[in-house]
Order: C-alpha cells, then sequence, then structure tokens
C-alpha cells in the first residue's frame, strides 16, 4: 500500500496509474480487491465500481489493465466478468 499511496488520494481512490510497470501492477492488485470473490460482474457492474475507485474518468483503461494482467476474467465477448482468484494469493 506504501508503494502506491503516492496514486491515491485521501479517500484512497487512484489519481492516476504510474508509469512503471511494477507500480501499475500494485494499483490494478488494489483496485482488484474492491471486487468481491465468487461474484459474476456485468461490464457496467466493472465500470460502475472502478468508477467509484478512481478520479480520471478513464474506466476502461482500468478494467482493460485488470484483464490484461490477469486480475479479472471475461467472457470472449465481454457479457460477464469475474475476480481471477489466482491472482488473490500473488
Amino acid at each position: 500500500m506504501q508503494k502506491i499511496k503516492p496514486f491515491l488520494n485521501e479517500e484512497g481512490q487512484i489519481t492516476q496509474v504510474p508509469a512503471k510497470q511494477s507500480k501499475k501492477l500494485l494499483v490494478y492488485k488494489y483496485l482488484a480487491e474492491k471486487f468481491e470473490c465468487d461474484q459474476e460482474y456485468s461490464e457496467k457492474a466493472v465500470n460502475q465500481l472502478i468508477n467509484s475507485w478512481h478520479t480520471f474518468g478513464d474506466s476502461i483503461l482500468l478494467r482493460r489493465g485488470l484483464v490484461e494482467n490477469g486480475f479479472l476474467c471475461r467472457m470472449p465477448d465481454g457479457s460477464k466478468y469475474w475476480k481471477n482468484m489466482e491472482k488473490e494469493q500473488v
């Protein structure tokens, strides 16, 4: 948490995505922790949750980062998303 503190505001919302990949992954991990285990989300629900945890208005960037880095899984058509429990152990 200390390593990403510069990228969070007082409420714990992400204010920017770090440029450095190692810190970027920590931000994605932090955001992934906001998702419930064993729950499926629609794309709209994913965006709503992400929007409540960042301040810069780019839920697509964050959603893509979560999926591409394996923190969230999704159906090929994007109809369902869920938390990747294997990443929970990391």
